[in-house]
């Protein structure tokens, strides 16, 4: 029997984080959550670092801790310390 309150399990994500595999709980989701979640992985970050996704051809784009962004199993991004003006 099928109730109303069935929902549908979460669908994880492996991302890479600086070169690091990372799991997140959506495909949908925000910058700073997945800074927060690749430091709760032990990914040496903190939650204040730039992120900066990873795009063909050798280009980045800077993701802000409130842009929410869909990612997948190829999704690969970079965090540097806001200081950092490598």
């Amino acid at each position: 029997m099928q109730t109303d309150e069935v929902k549908a399990p979460p669908h994880t994500v492996e991302i890479h984080v600086n070169n690091r595999p990372v799991t997140v709980p959506r495909p949908r989701i925000t910058g700073l959550e997945i800074k927060q979640a690749a430091v709760a992985q032990g990914v040496p970050i903190h939650a204040d670092f730039v992120l900066s996704e990873e795009l063909p051809h050798h280009k980045t784009k800077i993701i802000g801790d409130t842009d929410v962004i869909t990612v997948t199993k190829e999704s690969r991004f970079v965090a540097v310390a806001p200081d950092d003006n490598s």
